[in-house]
């Protein structure tokens, strides 16, 4: 059996950093749950050229008000 190769914290900080996610929820200690797909497309989103990242969400910001807006209208 192989030994688990654990990130100093220096680096899991930076990780932290760079996935904007707190220390907490990248060890694992947070009731927070990100689905892997949507983690998987904003990684992919972050190595876009700035012009395109900021047209995709853009748009995303417009149908998340949207979705919001029809939940809102359902109550």
């Amino acid at each position: 059996m192989g030994e688990e190769a654990l990130p100093s914290i220096e680096v899991a900080t930076k990780l932290a950093h760079a996935l904007n996610v707190s220390l907490d929820y990248l060890v694992g200690t947070t009731d927070v749950n990100i689905d892997q797909s949507m983690l998987n497309q904003l990684l992919t989103l972050q190595q876009l050229p700035d012009e395109d990242r900021e047209h995709i969400q853009y748009a995303i910001d417009a149908l998340v008000q949207h979705a919001k807006n029809r939940m809102a209208y359902k109550k």
